[in-house]
Formats: structure tokens, sequence, C-alpha cells
């Protein structure tokens, strides 16, 4: 089986130039993409977050993500490292002077474009950067989740707008926690419908967010009418602030929804949620995401 890590290609201006952010590891003496392993149970989306956040100093959210790399490692094994674009998160400083991380990380720098190519050392982080720079610029993650494990409906005698959580959706809730942070998630979107809220209010409490209820999004009052109407709303409040947002929903209610915004109905599985990282003028990449 591989080694799971996972990473981020992070590019921002620096004294006027585009750079990436590379750390340099002494046992190795390279200069390489920040990454790392994957603990038991994370996901990778956390990870490469936490792997940043570690080797960096800099919090970081997600950007599109990007092809992995795989490659022979010591013990006749491989390593598959995923990477997503990543973006420091706003408010942070980038200043990167003098962290270290143990043993492991000696030096961290930001690397003009025009010189990274030279001082990474291994050919695939050259190749991961490459395909870094040919995605489109300035896309901003649109989350549409479905709403996690529910009480059973044919179990339930009340107003089905009251439905909570099943025990295992509220563990799902509270896993969904890492992974909205690590896409930036910046504002909650959701059908009132009980067990809905009650999928997108761990990530709120944590957050410091408030919740937007729109029944439009809820099985009882869903139209194609309304959900156009808020999609179009939505996108354009996306794009215009590029503060990612979360937007939790039913399985009845997802087709349209997805049709709405032009993106592939993945038919998503309790607490999963679909990814759509946009610009004002196109889908730059989506991605498929459960805790």
């Amino acid at each position: 089986m591989d080694v799971q890590s996972a990473g981020a290609v992070v590019l921002e201006r620096i004294d006027g130039q585009r750079s990436v952010l590379l750390v340099h590891r002494p046992a190795y003496d390279d200069w390489s993409l920040p990454k790392g392993k994957l603990d038991p149970g994370e996901p990778a989306a956390v990870a490469a977050v936490r792997e940043v956040a570690e080797e960096t100093g800099l919090p970081v959210r997600l950007g599109p993500p990007l092809p992995g790399q795989r490659y022979a490692i010591s013990g006749g094994r491989r390593k598959h490292v995923h990477y997503w674009l990543g973006r420091v998160r706003p408010g942070a400083s980038l200043d990167v002077s003098g962290h270290t991380c143990g043993d492991e990380i000696d030096a961290v720098a930001w690397v003009p474009l025009d010189d990274a190519p030279t001082r990474l050392t291994y050919d695939h982080d050259r190749e991961t950067l490459a395909g870094a720079l040919r995605v489109p610029r300035g896309s901003v993650p649109l989350v549409v989740l479905r709403h996690a494990q529910a009480h059973p409906r044919k179990r339930w005698r009340e107003d089905d707008r009251l439905r909570p959580l099943a025990p295992a959706g509220r563990d799902e809730a509270l896993a969904l926690v890492p992974l909205l942070s690590a896409y930036g998630v910046a504002a909650i979107v959701t059908s009132p419908s009980v067990r809905c809220v009650e999928t997108v209010l761990p990530y709120a409490g944590a957050a410091g967010l408030a919740l937007r209820e729109e029944p439009v999004l809820s099985e009882e009052d869903a139209t194609p009418t309304g959900l156009a109407r808020l999609a179009t709303s939505l996108v354009a409040s996306l794009v215009a602030a590029r503060s990612p947002l979360v937007v939790c929903t039913h399985r009845p209610v997802l087709p349209d929804l997805l049709a709405t915004l032009d993106l592939p109905d993945p038919s998503l599985a309790p607490a999963s949620f679909l990814v759509a990282h946009l610009t004002r003028s196109a889908l730059v990449a989506s991605e498929v995401v459960a805790p």
C-alpha cells in the first residue's frame, strides 16, 4: 500500500514577484514543496493544511486540486502525495523568516517563480509546480454539502423539517469541521430543516459564523426557479467577495441545485460535499470530499 502524504503549492506575490513557498530538509539537504504524511484516519485535505502550517508556520486554505505524485521510496514502497493549490489566509502575515520545524525543516523561503525550478531538488516537484501555474488564477471554493445521516424517516412521526441527525450523523458533523476549515469556508447557507442546521452547526461554532437559512433549500420549499435565483446570487457574492462558502441541502434538492450551478451531480453520500472552484467566468476544477 502507498504511503499517503499531502501538501500544497502555495503561491503569493512577495516584493512584487510571484513566488512559491519552499522548505529545506537538512536530513536530505533538499528543497521541496511543503508536505507530510497523513495521520491515521486523517483526510488528505486536512493533512495538507496541517503540514503546511507545521512546516512553514503559515495558515493556508486550499484551492483547486492538482495531479498527485507517486514515486518510489525506501523499503520497496511507493509514496502518493496529494496536492492542492494553496493561498495564505486573509490577514495572516507572509513572513517566514526564522521559522523552523524541529529537526525536519531548517529553512523556509518564498522563492520567485523564475528561480524555483533551479532551487527545487526533484523533477516531480518541478512538474507539480508547472502544473499549478497552468491553473487559472483567482478561483474561490463553493462547497455544496449533503446533510449528515439523519434519524430514519420511516421512524419519525413529527414534521419532517424537525427530523434531527442520527448519532452517526452527529459524528459526521464534527468530522466536517476541519474539512470545511481546510477550504477556508467563511459563510454558511443552509436549509432551515433541523438535520441540515445540525450538520453545519459544529463548524459555525468553531469558526464563529452565523447561519443563513434559506427555505428554498429545503425539501418542502425547493423549486427550480427559487434555486436558480439563489444560486445566481450566491455565485455573484462568492466571486465578488472572494470568500468561500458552504451550501447545505438535501439529497432530493441536490440535482436541481447542481444543474442550476452547471455542476456535475456526483450522487453525494451523507456528509459528503462537492467543492467547485469558481472564477467569474468559469469552473476551474471540482472535487468530491467525504469526512
